[in-house]
């Protein structure tokens, strides 16, 4: 343990952040508190915990820390860990040799290489920053030598032409010879996401099956913490030969097995795939050849003026295109000294980054938008005092939508550091580009149009607008097309617009993919002609480039295939808990259909324990299985059905959890027959009515949804226009809700500000859309977050795409401060935003805890939050029922929070007063967080 880390201090640490965020409240925090279910911290609260505790005790948490610890005791191991901050003192890249030139004969990425090779051999090609920060020089010679280690073991393994080869392997020099080693092989690399937990392997492979198959994935390389879990995985994948390690690949071409004759490849051969989809589904892999990725990087190249004498430094993950390309693949051709560390070391504390630049005189270096919003936040005074960023020419900012506000903020902020406005660069590029497809010109610093809001939501026109206008939207520049490229406009028939009109971006280049790997169908999909579409919307100003709105390729969360013996198995030890009598199951998640964890035990504990059960039990699931489930049921003796020789019926048991049956103890023989024998025909036949009346009015309310929401639906994402989908489906749903005998209604709609803001509204029900709606102003509407779970079912994504949904990530902390940086940009383009801070619902009428991530939006957008409440959705619709009830729904508009700063105190001071404002809206108690 670190002498510094006191327990005490820490403690202090963790209890000042859980009362700031959750004022009014005390908190008696012990080195077994969790930081998630005991104390409510979400995972921006999380990001905030580990800045603060590395900040005070002027060290550096491991990158592992941000995903895996969640006690004090946790982060004190943690903090046992902890590497060095690196010594002032630590090497400074030296000026190398004069470079021998560029490779510009080179047909492959292999001849590329080969090139330095011969040419400049000791030349230093990467730095390689390790998690104790000490940095490992590999010269072109090095990973060539070792590339060639790898493929040898290949051969040995049978590895033929042509073959894929699946790297899941986390930053580091096995990952770079793996991926050589596999082309001089003859094979072609698969990058796939290693895992952030090696105890979530098992599940982590499994949400990676659709991947694999869809590439005929012939052999995987991976860590040794993969090899238990083989079987299984060969079991589902027939052509996978063997999972194999770095250490093995070693030992095999140790051993002098006949590596074969090779083959080297040729430049319209595929280089590599970049998979841009997730695990389940249809997966995309782009299919990107060398003569793809060759012409991207020398228009790379020749659009930032790269030279020999640059110094990139980059934590982009190797298995990302901006990562991969445009920083190891471009700094790899011109001969650029690379220096390269882990994301989570960068997640762990921002600071390293800015840092290594200072250190090693960087010159250029990228990143997403959200990692700039970091280093604004995260980046302490005493951290910028050692900074100096003056050799910085290049800033670069792409691969999800750029803020103007975080340009701007970030160029200030470290402007006393040296930083010079002209180096922050936004871009523009995908993946079915190679990596870049607009670049704006050098020196110029970040452009920024101010448009009218008003005809680009109605009009979808762009037009400027004067400096003192009121409903201005700033939009980011992303320069031009690169060199050999083209970009065009075109409107929903194809046809090219003018200039500073919205269409769909098309292009097309010698960088262009050839479609997607084993997807014909998502390839018609891709090429038009000679054209491909980016999926982006954007618009053309003086030629340059804007990016109006991006549609993402949504990563597809499915329900995880858990096996649940060991869990069962694992609940069962727990004292309280009859061993034996624990059914784990899968249930459908009436929202979205994807799969709910659910675990149903038996207890004989008084009431009053068991939240202290749960709590347990969500601890067990989480060490098992690495996540909480979604439902405990804790049940009475006899609960969990069983067959006759006492096996756990978990298909019986599931019915009974779905029926609302499970934990219903059976009454005694007598009273049944004498409750039988009492019951007055009259009450059998006014409980008969009551129950057809309400079995007839939930049918009649399906069979409206059916006859005429599923067509409003299928209408609007027919439209492909967000603002008249939304209109469509206002003016459906109000028609759906007078047939159905309900008038909703809703006061204070004259309260919302013409101006774009952000509207908190209360979760009760899945009837709150389709409630809001109807009730709120169509023109020019709302975007929806929604939960990332939604993405599941393709009709429901579509439907959301088209109206212009925003999708959230709710658990993991890398995610969610994306995300976050996400709904701020929308908020600053010009869209009005609808949050469910609640995050869920609940069958029982209470205001949840709210969750931070929309609050932080709009302090960073600057936009006011509006507090309404809707009632009556859930006696409509309740949680964990599927039949509606006749209701009266009403919102109410209540007051509108302006935000007065910036800053973690700020967002909880909004969220706090939100949250009493809605309880006074809403009618409902507030329970704790």
């Amino acid at each position: 343990m670190n002498d510094t880390a006191s327990p005490n201090q820490l403690l202090a640490i963790v209890q000042q952040l859980a009362c700031e965020t959750h004022p009014g409240r005390s908190y008696a925090v012990s080195e077994h508190t969790s930081f998630e279910h005991d104390l409510g911290l979400d995972s921006l609260a999380k990001v905030e915990l580990m800045q603060r505790v590395g900040q005070h005790f002027g060290t550096e948490l491991p990158s592992e820390a941000l995903a895996e610890a969640d006690t004090p005791l946790d982060l004190l191991r943690f903090l046992g860990a902890a590497p060095p901050t690196p010594a002032k003192e630590a090497r400074v890249s030296q000026p190398a040799a004069p470079a021998a030139g560029l490779p510009t004969a080179a047909q492959t990425l292999l001849d590329a290489l080969e090139w330095h090779v011969e040419q400049q051999p000791d030349r230093v090609h990467i730095l390689l920053h390790d998690e104790r920060h000490q940095e490992h020089p590999i010269t072109y010679r090095d990973l060539f030598e070792s590339a060639s280690t790898f493929a040898a073991g290949l051969a040995s393994l049978g590895l033929r032409r042509g073959q894929t080869v699946a790297l899941m392997l986390p930053t580091g020099r096995d990952y770079l010879a793996s991926f050589f080693g596999v082309m001089i092989a003859g094979g072609i690399p698969v990058p796939i996401y290693p895992p952030a937990r090696l105890a979530g392997m098992e599940d982590h492979l499994r949400r990676h099956i659709g991947i694999l198959a869809n590439a005929e994935a012939a052999l995987l390389i991976t860590v040794d913490a993969a090899k238990p879990v083989a079987v299984m995985l060969q079991a589902a994948l027939p052509s996978l030969s063997a999972m194999t390690t770095p250490a093995e690949l070693r030992t095999l071409a140790a051993r002098g097995r006949t590596p074969g004759a090779g083959y080297r490849p040729q430049k319209d051969d595929i280089a590599f795939i970049q998979y841009t989809s997730g695990s389940t589904g249809a997966p995309k892999g782009v299919v990107l050849t060398h003569a793809n990725l060759l012409a991207n990087i020398r228009a790379l190249a020749q659009a930032t003026r790269a030279v020999p004498e640059d110094h990139f430094v980059s934590w982009l993950p190797l298995y990302h295109d901006m990562g991969l390309i445009g920083a190891w693949f471009g700094s790899m051709y011109v001969g650029i000294e690379l220096t390269l560390m882990s994301p989570l070391t960068f997640l762990a504390r921002p600071a390293l980054w800015l840092e290594t630049i200072t250190r090693h005189r960087g010159t250029m270096s990228a990143a997403p938008n959200f990692a700039y919003e970091l280093c604004v936040r995260h980046v302490g005074n005493e951290a910028m005092a050692g900074l100096d960023l003056s050799s910085w020419r290049l800033a670069l900012n792409g691969a999800e939508p750029i803020s103007a506000a975080t340009l701007d903020a970030f160029a200030k902020r470290f402007a006393p550091c040296g930083l010079r406005r002209t180096a922050v660069t936004p871009v523009y590029g995908l993946a079915e580009c190679s990596v870049g497809l607009a670049f704006p010109p050098l020196d110029r610093g970040p452009r920024i149009d101010h448009i009218l809001r008003e005809p680009f939501v109605r009009e979808r026109v762009a037009a400027q607008a004067p400096d003192d206008a009121a409903d201005a939207v700033p939009m980011v520049g992303c320069g031009y097309p690169l060199p050999g490229h083209e970009i065009r406009i075109v409107d929903e028939t194809g046809v090219e617009l003018p200039e500073r009109r919205v269409g769909r971006l098309q292009f097309r280049g010698p960088s262009a993919t050839s479609g997607y790997y084993r997807n014909p169908e998502a390839t018609r999909n891709l090429i038009h002609n000679s054209w491909l579409d980016s999926g982006d919307e954007a618009y053309k100003a003086d030629g340059e480039v804007f990016i109006a709105g991006r549609v993402k390729d949504l990563i597809k969360r499915g329900g995880r295939n858990l096996y649940p013996y060991d869990l069962e198995a694992a609940i069962g030890k727990v004292p309280g808990i009859r061993k034996g009598c624990v059914a784990v199951f899968a249930s459908p998640d009436p929202s979205t259909g994807s799969e709910r964890l659910v675990v149903v035990a038996e207890t004989g504990t008084p009431a009053a324990e068991h939240e202290r059960l749960r709590r347990s039990l969500n601890s067990v699931a989480i060490d098992v299985i690495g996540s909480p489930p979604d439902d405990i049921v804790l049940a009475p003796p006899h609960a969990v059905l069983k067959t006759s020789s006492g096996k756990i019926r978990r298909l019986a048991s599931r019915q009974a959890y779905e029926q609302g049956t499970l934990t219903r103890s059976p009454s005694a023989p007598w009273l049944l027959g004498a409750r039988f024998a009492g019951g007055a025909m009259l009450a059998k036949a006014r409980v008969l009515a009551r129950r057809a009346g309400a079995w007839m009015y939930g049918a009649y309310a399906w069979l409206l949804f059916g006859v005429l929401l599923l067509p409003f639906a299928g209408t609007a994402i027919l439209l492909r226009r967000k603002v008249a989908a939304r209109r469509l489906l206002h003016w459906g749903s109000r028609v759906i809700f007078r047939l159905m005998g309900v008038a909703p209604t809703a006061v204070g709609i004259e309260r919302l500000p013409h101006r774009p803001h952000m509207l908190l509204v209360n979760h009760s029900s899945y009837l709150d859309a389709i409630a809001l709606t109807a009730l709120l102003p169509a023109d020019p509407g709302y975007a929806f977050t929604v939960k990332n779970e939604f993405a599941h079912q393709a009709a429901m994504r579509t439907l959301l795409a088209a109206v212009g949904a925003l999708f959230v990530e709710r658990t993991d902390a890398r995610r969610s401060t994306a995300d976050v940086d996400a709904i701020a940009a929308a908020l600053r383009q010009g869209e009005n935003v609808i949050i469910f801070p609640e995050g869920t619902f609940a069958r029982e009428p209470a205001l949840l805890p709210f969750r931070s991530g929309g609050f932080s939006a709009a302090v960073a957008a600057g936009v006011p939050l509006v507090v309404a409440g809707l009632r009556g959705t859930r006696e409509a619709l309740r949680a964990k029922t599927w039949w509606p009830r006749k209701s009266h729904i009403s919102l109410e508009i209540g007051p509108v929070l302006e935000p007065e700063g910036g800053g973690w105190a700020e967002t909880v001071r909004l969220r706090e007063e939100a949250r009493s404002a809605m309880a006074k809206l809403t009618g409902e108690f507030i329970i704790g967080q």
